[in-house]
């Protein structure tokens, strides 16, 4: 893909932006002109966040459009749903499994909706869950989610995965380095399984 339109949602404190960055740099480092724009909202209460990567020869604005998001990366289950309409059918969807109750399904007023794989896949997306949470869990930091979520995402970019070695390298601190390592490799592994 010489260009592509990136949206990266999920809530707060799942590390949205630091994935957005990652992929930002690799992209960079691969010769593309990269633009991110990035919604915090109530980032700290665990509201919702969005980060919007665009990335190509020339990019003059960091915004996607309505229907032409390339992939979304859902960090929550339920936040992949909002997002649809930057969706078209030839997106690609990759979306954690780990649910994270908002506040009105936690208090009881709402219920958590059942089946957003199948919602998601009714539209006619393509659909890949990942289950990143166990797979950062595996890699000894549960904090890691982003980093597995961003190996998933390298499948489907023009970036070579030791350019995202050497990313995350750099811009992760040296204590949670190799946990980050094992995790973004974790991310990758998971979506080389399901397209065997």
């Amino acid at each position: 893909m010489k260009e592509g339109n990136i949206i990266f949602c999920g809530v707060g404190g799942q590390g949205i932006l630091l994935a957005s960055e990652i992929t930002s740099y690799a992209l960079m480092k691969t010769g593309f002109d990269v633009k991110k724009s990035e919604v915090h909202g109530m980032a700290q209460r665990g509201g919702a966040v969005v980060a919007h990567l665009r990335y190509g020869e020339k990019v003059f604005s960091p915004l996607i459009g309505p229907g032409s998001v390339d992939i979304q990366v859902a960090f929550e289950m339920l936040e992949s749903l909002r997002y649809l309409e930057y969706l078209g059918t030839s997106s690609r969807v990759i979306v954690n499994t780990q649910k994270i109750l908002p506040s009105p399904v936690a208090t009881g007023v709402e219920t958590y909706h059942s089946d957003v794989i199948g919602q998601l896949k009714g539209l006619g997306l393509t659909v890949f869950p990942v289950d990143a949470f166990e797979i950062a869990k595996m890699a000894g930091e549960i904090k890691a989610v982003s980093m597995v979520l961003v190996g998933a995402l390298s499948c489907f970019l023009p970036a070579g995965e030791d350019v995202f070695y050497s990313v995350i390298e750099e811009r992760v601190p040296e204590r949670f380095r190799k946990a980050n390592l094992e995790a973004f490799a974790g991310g990758r592994k998971a979506i080389t399984d399901m397209n065997r």
